[in-house]
């Protein structure tokens, strides 16, 4: 096991490793921005370094300067969290080619999986179904209107690189595909810096179900079960839950065995998640697959009771997987809701500040993951996620009962939050009843 790790990252998610590490005996490095100066969770850690200016370009995001920190820091690997440098293969490949370890998975398998075009690929080769589209990227205005003609309208253009909804567009006809391709092309170059897109049929008003894998070095893989993640506005994901209600057995057990199917076929080691889209006849389509540690990966350590930063440091420690498929539970329901400083009422405009007074929910099946408490400075120069509220109860509808209530005594003063709208959906019928798929919230609520 390591001695000394750096994190490579901020926030609750910087803190869930720090918490981690300390009680596996495992000594902390963290780095921060000018921004992040003051943050409490900086504390916790052994040692930390700033690396730069407020914004994430003069860095989270600079290489080089994390590198510096690490060597300073006389560590042995780098922890990426999720976001900024996660799913980056040349941060990989500059850690390894360092003598440092990046606890996460090789880069190889990061580059062709960070790929949508290539994942697709091995999904089908490994026998994986794919949403029906283009074999590879679209070169030109002419092939696109000739593979939507084959697959039939509506069609959605999908940058090759990144995720989160950039470079992402749904057209219906000739004209808006044109149109489509353009806008989604320029909105992926800005973003990841390459163009490329392709095309998949749009599948209309699907659920969003993903599987938590962990796989070692030594050709071990097992899955953590399925989570939904269908509540979702602008792609971004507002609720997550596991199991994934109203999911039959016999599609659970195939959608988690294609899952490790497809890491086993890649190389991959560490954690990720394997995503797919379900239609209205529970046919499974695998869409992509996200080579890091998730937001929502709590919900998985509770009904399983496995740790999966602990895991994540162990496999890349280059020890076996302590677990068989047999072993890995599912008890009970998870849910968990994303606390966001926006404003629902506004356009969901992010809302910076000062908390001025915080009331956590407590009581039992409640966890809280964050960084913030009152005083806390939230900046304006990154994602808006402040933390995480989960439940974990014997069954679904004793989770929503128990997130309610955690809602209702949920205070956080000074800013505006999303737990207003989380409120909304938690006493939507609908959504009690498992009646819910990606269009929900804007359907709905919006």
């Amino acid at each position: 096991m390591f001695q000394r790790i750096l994190v490579a990252n901020r926030g609750e998610i910087a803190l869930r490793i720090i918490r981690t590490c300390h009680e596996l005996g495992i000594e902390t490095v963290a780095v921060y921005s000018e921004a992040d100066r003051n943050a409490s969770y900086l504390e916790l850690a052994d040692e930390s370094y700033c690396i730069g200016g407020n914004s994430s370009a003069e860095s989270y995001l600079m290489i080089n300067r994390i590198i510096s920190a690490a060597e300073v820091g006389n560590v042995q690997a780098i922890h990426p969290g999720y976001g900024f440098l996660a799913e980056n293969s040349h941060f990989a490949e500059v850690c390894r080619s360092c003598n440092i370890e990046f606890i996460g998975p090789p880069h190889e398998a990061m580059k062709q999986l960070g790929d949508k075009v290539t994942a697709r690929k091995i999904a089908r080769d490994a026998k994986v179904h794919t949403v029906p589209g283009s074999e590879g990227l679209i070169e030109d205005e002419a092939e696109a209107l000739r593979v939507a003609e084959e697959i039939g309208y509506p069609v959605l253009v999908k940058a090759t690189a990144g995720g989160g909804g950039k470079g992402m567009r749904v057209a219906r006809n000739d004209i808006s595909l044109k149109s489509c391709l353009s806008s989604a092309a320029a909105e992926a170059e800005k973003a990841f810096n390459n163009a490329g897109v392709y095309l998949e049929k749009y599948i209309e008003n699907p659920r969003h179900i993903e599987v938590q894998i962990l796989a070692d070095q030594h050709g071990n893989a097992v899955h953590l079960w399925e989570r939904d993640c269908s509540l979702q506005r602008r792609h971004q994901k507002l609720v997550e839950e596991t199991p994934a209600p109203d999911l039959p057995n016999a599609v659970r057990e195939d959608i988690c065995k294609a899952a490790i199917r497809l890491v086993k076929s890649s190389g991959y080691a560490n954690a990720g998640t394997v995503e797919f889209l379900v239609d209205s006849q529970f046919q499974f389509y695998f869409i992509e697959v996200n080579a890091r540690i998730q937001v929502e990966h709590p919900v998985s350590e509770q009904v399983t009771g496995i740790d999966l930063i602990e895991q994540q440091l162990r496999v890349a420690a280059g020890e076996e997987l302590g677990l068989s498929q047999r072993n890995v539970p599912c008890n009970g329901s998870s849910i968990e809701v994303r606390i966001n400083a926006e404003d629902p009422a506004n356009d969901f405009r992010g809302s910076p500040g000062t908390i001025t007074g915080m009331k956590v929910p407590g009581g039992r099946g409640i966890r809280f993951d964050s960084h913030i408490h009152v005083g806390y400075r939230i900046p304006p120069f990154y994602d808006s996620l402040i933390g995480k509220l989960i439940v974990h109860r014997p069954t679904r509808a004793e989770s929503i009962r128990c997130m309610k209530r955690a809602l209702e005594e949920f205070r956080i003063e000074g800013i505006h939050t999303t737990i207003p709208l989380l409120q909304q959906i938690f006493n939507h019928t609908a959504f009690v009843e498992g009646r819910v798929d990606t269009g929900f919230i804007e359907r709905e609520l919006l």
